[in-house]
């Protein structure tokens, strides 16, 4: 290892409170576009201007039909090693291999498409795991926080009754639109409108529903935890993610001003950086293995 990989894992091994602030860049070897830093553009369309309360209501027909393109990426994808490994941070036996003093870790993800989720319960589900876990116990207790919200959830926008719902499509107007359509960057030459009753409703009372993620200029979910989290740690992993989007731009400078340590994992550099105790630039799915080989 490099000196700077041994200075970082002699800090890491002294943490007592490990925090995660992970972005898109920690799924995308998985398959999930990185639309704010990777061009940006869906049907000609730029993405994030599509994520808003605003573009629903003006618009739900194309919202919808730009989360179905989301939702069917995420059903295909798979966790990559950069999941696997802070997947095993969750479980305290495995954590306390790299930090033995270790007496909480949690992720707090900017990611809606469940992939850290799905890498913890496939550790949990494997036979060596559940021996461990039956003499051991538990994982750290809430570890995962989905700040953004999840892909899978379908919200009402009359009474906010919510449930997550992995049918693909949602509904049949929202595949017959898809399958319209020769590829997703077709350069927006035709507009497929979907009449809002053939959208996804309600299970509950049967008004429109909308995607169940936190859009731009809504508030985050579990803020207060998430204060209390940055408030206590003295180790901060931030992964994947340019650190551009509040709150969670924040999170990393926060837990600094406290005295704890903070170290980036990146493909491509941020003005950020130099602000870091740590830096490591490259793919985190190899990056992150290598750093902690007792939980690749």
């Amino acid at each position: 290892m490099s000196d700077a990989a041994d200075a970082f894992r002699d800090a890491f091994q002294n943490s007592k409170h490990i925090v995660v602030i992970a972005g898109a860049g920690l799924s995308a070897a998985s398959g999930i576009p990185t639309f704010r830093d990777g061009g940006g553009m869906w049907r000609s369309l730029e993405a994030t201007a599509l994520a808003t309360p605003e573009a629903f209501n003006k618009n739900p027909s194309l919202v919808w039909q730009f989360y179905h393109y989301r939702r069917t990426k995420a059903l295909e994808a798979k966790p990559n090693a950069a999941h696997d490994v802070i997947a095993k941070m969750s479980v305290p036996t495995y954590l306390r291999k790299v930090a033995p003093a270790a007496q909480s870790f949690h992720l707090v993800t900017q990611n809606v498409d469940r992939l850290s989720v799905s890498a913890l319960n496939a550790l949990l589900a494997r036979p060596d795991s559940q021996a461990e876990l039956a003499t051991k116990h538990t994982v750290f207790r809430d570890s995962i926080l989905e700040m953004h919200g999840r892909i899978y959830d379908v919200k009402c926008t009359a009474c906010g009754f919510c449930e997550e719902d992995r049918t693909d499509p949602l509904c049949p107007a929202l595949g017959a639109a898809d399958a319209s359509f020769n590829n997703y960057h077709d350069a927006g030459s035709k507009d497929v409108h979907i009449p809002e009753n053939d959208l996804p409703r309600c299970a509950a009372c049967g008004a429109l529903a909308r995607p169940g993620v936190v859009w731009f200029g809504e508030k985050p979910y579990h803020l207060d935890e998430i204060n209390s989290i940055v408030y206590k740690a003295d180790m901060c992993l931030v992964i994947g993610t340019s650190s551009t989007v509040r709150p969670a731009s924040t999170y990393a400078y926060r837990v600094q001003r406290h005295g704890g340590k903070v170290a980036v994992f990146n493909l491509a550099p941020s003005e950020k950086d130099e602000q870091a105790d740590f830096v490591f630039s490259g793919p985190c799915e190899t990056i992150l293995p290598s750093l902690f080989p007792e939980l690749a």
